[in-house]
C-alpha cells in the first residue's frame, strides 16, 4: 500500500453505510489551493465564461460538429486575465529522467496537457504521436502535438505511456504550466486531429487499467482558506481517504439530463431555512465542478435567493453584497441530493472577508459565493457546485459505477470566513 499525502499515513478503517466504496490500497496527491487574481475580469466573469464554453462544448459534441466551431463560445476575448482565478494545482512528473510542472486540476475537462509556461523536453521515453490536439476553455486555450510518456503524480503513481498534449500556443494560462483533466474521458473526442473520433485516456483511466489503482475512482478533499496560497488539497486515486470525511459517503447517480450528462452531473433541488424550507432551485440538472469557483444556479432560482437574503448586486466584484444584519440572519441553504440533504450554512455562503481586497471588495463588506449560472431553470445545466461548494464536502468522482459521492467534513459547520 502506498499512501502520500499532507498527513501522516492512516489506515482504512471506516465503513461507508450507504453505498459502500472498497477500501482497497489507494494514493494521494497533495494540493495546493492559489487565489490568483491578478487581472481585470472579476471572479463571477471567469466563472461565467466558463459556463459559457462548457455548455459549448456539450453542444457541439452532442450535435457532432468540430470543437473548433466553439472558439468564440466561451468569450475569451472579454475575459483579459488569467484562466485561474482561484484554482488547485499539482506537482506532475513527466519523462525519463523526469521534469516537473505545476499543472491545474480540473473535473469538467480530461485533456492533459504541459507547456504553458515551463517548456517540455523530450525525454528516452517520450514518444510523438504526430496527431495535433487543441482544447478551448472558458478564459483561455491550447494547441500543440500530442505526445505520450511515463507520467508520475506521485510515489506509487507512474503511469507508463499516458498520452499529453505539449502546447506549442496556449492562452490564459500565465504562472501555470497546463492542466490534468480528470473529467468523463469522452470530453476528449474531437480535441486530436486527423482522428476526431478518438477518445484519450485520463490519468484515472490509465492508473486504473494498469492495475495501480483497483477502481476507476478520484476523489477530491478541498478545505477553506483565509490565505491566498495554501498546501489543504488532496487528490485520491482508486479509493477514499478516510481521514478526510467525517460519516457516510453518499452516491447519488449521474444525470441523464443533456447537456450536464456530458460532464460529472447530477439531479439535486436546493432549500433556504431547513431541508423542507423555502424553494430556491427545484429538482434540477447540474454539475460538480473543481474548476468553477462560485456555486452558480439558474437565474429565476438566483433572484429567490437575492430576494430572501436580502443583498444587492456590487458593481466593483459582481458578487451579491450583504449587509451585517442580512448575514447575521442568513439561514443555511441545503443540497437535496438523491434523497440526502447537505447543509450549507451562511459561513459557507461567503467569501472569505480576509481576502475581499484579492477580488477588489471592500475589506468591511459581506459577498456571497452563490450567484447566476445566466441561464433560467430547465436548460439542462442549472446549477454549478463549485470549489466553494467543494471545500466543505468531499467529492467522489466514480466513473466505474458512474456515480458522485459527497460526506461531510471537519469544514462542513466550521466558521473559517
Amino acid at each position: 500500500m502506498l499512501i502520500i499525502s499532507l498527513l501522516p499515513t492512516l489506515l482504512l478503517a471506516l465503513a461507508v453505510a450507504a453505498n459502500p466504496v472498497k477500501r482497497d490500497p489507494f494514493v494521494s496527491l497533495p494540493l495546493v489551493k492559489r487565489i490568483n487574481l491578478n487581472g481585470t475580469a472579476s471572479l463571477l466573469q471567469k466563472d461565467l465564461a466558463r459556463v459559457r464554453n462548457l455548455r459549448a462544448r456539450a453542444q457541439a459534441k452532442i450535435e457532432g460538429r468540430p470543437m473548433s466551431d466553439i472558439s468564440d463560445a466561451g468569450a475569451a476575448s472579454n475575459v483579459a486575465a488569467q484562466n485561474q482565478g482561484v484554482d488547485y494545482v499539482a506537482t506532475v512528473s513527466i519523462g525519463t529522467p523526469p521534469s516537473t510542472f505545476t499543472l491545474l486540476i480540473d473535473t469538467g475537462s480530461s485533456n492533459t496537457w504541459v507547456g504553458a509556461g515551463k517548456a517540455f523536453r523530450e525525454t528516452s521515453t517520450t514518444v510523438e504521436t504526430r496527431d495535433r490536439v487543441s482544447v478551448t476553455y472558458g478564459s483561455g486555450s491550447f494547441s500543440g502535438t500530442e505526445f505520450t510518456d511515463t507520467v508520475s503524480l506521485g510515489t506509487g503513481l507512474t503511469i507508463t505511456g499516458q498520452s499529453f498534449g505539449v502546447a506549442s500556443r496556449s492562452e490564459g494560462f500565465e504562472g501555470v504550466d497546463g492542466i490534468v483533466g480528470i473529467g468523463p474521458t469522452d470530453l476528449t473526442v474531437d480535441t486530436l486531429s486527423p482522428d476526431t473520433s478518438s477518445t484519450i485516456p485520463t490519468v484515472t483511466d490509465n492508473l486504473f487499467a494498469q492495475g495501480i489503482i483497483p477502481e476507476d475512482l478520484v476523489a477530491v478533499s478541498f478545505e477553506p482558506t483565509t490565505s491566498l496560497a495554501d498546501n489543504n488539497g488532496e487528490l485520491t486515486f482508486g479509493g477514499t481517504d478516510s481521514s478526510k470525511f467525517t460519516g457516510s459517503i453518499n452516491f447519488a447517480p449521474l444525470t441523464t439530463t443533456s447537456p450536464a450528462s456530458e460532464f460529472f452531473g447530477i439531479d439535486q433541488s436546493i432549500t433556504l431555512g431547513s431541508s423542507s424550507g423555502t424553494s430556491i432551485l427545484t429538482n434540477t440538472a447540474g454539475i460538480v465542478d473543481t474548476g468553477t469557483t462560485l456555486v452558480l444556479i439558474s437565474t429565476d432560482a438566483f433572484s429567490r435567493y437575492t430576494k430572501a437574503t436580502g443583498g444587492v448586486n456590487d458593481e466593483a466584484t459582481g458578487l451579491l453584497r450583504l449587509t451585517t444584519a442580512q448575514f447575521n440572519d442568513l439561514e443555511s441553504l441545503f443540497f437535496n441530493i438523491n434523497g440526502v440533504s447537505f447543509e450549507f450554512t451562511a459561513n459557507a455562503q461567503i467569501w472569505p472577508r480576509a481576502l475581499n481586497s484579492a477580488i477588489g471588495g471592500n475589506a468591511n463588506s459581506v459577498y456571497s459565493i452563490v450567484n447566476s449560472i445566466g441561464t433560467p431553470t430547465g436548460e439542462g445545466l442549472d446549477f454549478i457546485n463549485g470549489m466553494t461548494f467543494l471545500e466543505r464536502f468531499y467529492a467522489v468522482f466514480d466513473t466505474t459505477n458512474s456515480r458522485v459521492g459527497f460526506a461531510e467534513t471537519s469544514f462542513t459547520f466550521a466558521t473559517s470566513n
